[in-house]
């Protein structure tokens, strides 16, 4: 027997792990996956492994386009890993098949350009996270200023970003009479879909006009919701694992039983029956992003960077202080929910109830310092576009704009005991040059915040009743610290 997970150990698994329903000799790449990370394991692979039995043209080939962790983690393995679905009652497992290959974009450019143009692959996934789109948070456009933007318009069939990536594909398809895939975006970006086809028309038309027009009018984007809990796997995860299985899975993922995903139904070549799965297909997804990027997302954020500083380690540690579950409840109930437009027989009083459960869930450890990484690219979908629909109506914003203070904080990188935070941001270097230049001062620091564009935009730093706001409990988050200023919360 292997001591490690991979095809040849598959057998030999104790009869509770389940394991893949078809021969995965069989099987034959239909998806290109960017951005394989957690989350996509997770989640889009689960569904996509979920319907292979039956359908085996939907092999995923996964490329990082970064780091090669995940490659040296699952290629020794086959490309299998171990989904661990945990809640109160206990931990149940299950070997994952569908990733066939996985590769390292830097290292393999050539072979991934040649899979994305390869007229079985018919469907290219992303799950990038929102900075990995190279667009400017605030406005949705493409920044063309981004030195991966500005490296991949100078040398195009040597790309760094997946924006880069797909044009060269759909370039080359399109060269080959080859139909484009569909590209099939499944990151918190707001109107997801056609979000990513302005970035990827912006930049092909840069590339060349006829190739943007052809981008334009030829390339489906479906928009999505994804939704799932997924905590960084930790090393005691993996021994409990490997201890269940008898091998060592390098990398494993932990999840809950929680899983949800909406998506537009517009595959010009074909999709996989994902709904067999589970999955819903709708005509428009934008309630129910809505829906998760603010009820969800947004209550997260604004949890992880209170909690943080509070001194609480995971989202569950959190909310087993009942002030903050307080805070998130009537955060949902009283600033979110009147801005949702939900569709007939939606139920947001049941879903609020499932969050707050799910944030509670003891058995996932989801670290605060986790969901706080990369804010500057999550603040504007997660809380600003919430905030902007309260005030042009005249509504109170003061939760929302307390989540937008504790973040102002938080990327000071000192926490509330004079310890070092390490803040985790693509503008973390910009972020800290206000910091210094601001000093212990809530204004001083608020107003250097609000000139950054690329989060604020013109509006918010004109309005003087969101930034009154946010420099007010700026002021108490210094003066009073997070666990406090949460316990007196109340609303204006």
């Amino acid at each position: 027997m292997s001591d490690r997970l991979n095809d040849d150990a598959l057998a030999d698994l104790p009869g509770r792990v389940q394991r893949p329903a078809y021969d995965r000799t069989k099987v034959r790449t239909g998806i290109v996956h960017l951005g394989v990370g957690a989350f996509h394991r997770a989640h889009q692979a689960v569904y996509t492994d979920d319907v292979m039995a039956t359908d085996p043209h939907w092999g995923i080939l996964a490329a990082s386009l970064r780091s090669p962790d995940t490659y040296d983690a699952l290629q020794p393995q086959d490309g299998l890993y171990t989904l661990s679905v945990r809640s109160q009652e206990g931990e149940a497992l299950r070997v994952i098949g569908s990733i066939q290959r996985v590769i390292v974009a830097p290292r393999e450019t050539d072979d991934l350009l040649e899979a994305m143009s390869d007229p079985h692959t018919r469907i290219v996934t992303l799950t990038v996270t929102e900075k990995g789109y190279c667009h400017d948070p605030a406005t949705g456009a493409l920044n063309e200023a981004h030195p991966d933007i500005v490296h991949d318009l100078a040398y195009p069939m040597n790309p760094k970003s997946a924006p880069g990536f797909i044009v060269e594909a759909l370039r080359r398809r399109r060269m080959s009479g080859v139909p484009p895939f569909t590209v099939l975006t499944c990151d918190n970006l707001p109107s997801n879909g056609r979000t990513v086809k302005r970035v990827l028309t912006r930049f092909a038309e840069l590339v060349d006009p006829e190739l943007g027009r052809f981008v334009n009018d030829e390339v489906s984007c479906p928009s999505t919701m994804v939704d799932r809990i997924v905590p960084a796997t930790s090393d005691q995860d993996r021994e409990r694992i490997g201890g269940v299985l008898g091998v060592a899975d390098a990398w494993p993922v932990v999840t809950e039983p929680f899983t949800q995903w909406v998506i537009e139904d517009r595959f010009p070549q074909g999709r996989p029956a994902w709904e067999a799965a589970g999955a819903e297909f709708v005509d428009d997804v934008e309630p129910y992003e809505h829906m998760k990027l603010r009820l969800l997302n947004g209550s997260h954020s604004t949890l992880a960077y209170l909690g943080y500083l509070a001194g609480y380690e995971t989202v569950a540690d959190t909310m087993a202080d009942e002030a903050f579950v307080r805070l998130i409840r009537d955060l949902m109930d009283e600033e979110v929910t009147p801005t949702l437009h939900m569709p007939p027989g939606a139920d947001l009083t049941s879903y609020k109830s499932a969050l707050i459960e799910r944030f509670k869930n003891p058995a996932l450890k989801h670290r605060t310092w986790q969901i706080a990484m990369d804010g500057s690219q999550k603040l504007p979908q997660r809380l600003l576009g919430t905030i902007r629909d309260r005030l042009s109506s005249g509504a109170p914003i003061g939760r929302l704009s307390l989540g937008v203070a504790a973040w102002m904080r938080y990327v000071t990188g000192i926490d509330e005991k004079g310890g070092a935070i390490e803040v985790r941001d693509p503008m973390a270097a910009r972020l800290r040059e206000v910091a210094d230049g601001a000093g212990p001062s809530a204004e001083n620091l608020a107003r250097g915040l609000f000139a950054i564009r690329e989060i604020f935009g013109d509006d918010l730093p004109a309005d003087s009743r969101f930034t009154g706001e946010v420099v007010a409990h700026l002021a108490r988050l210094y003066e009073l610290g997070a666990k406090h200023t949460v316990s007196t919360f109340k609303a204006g």
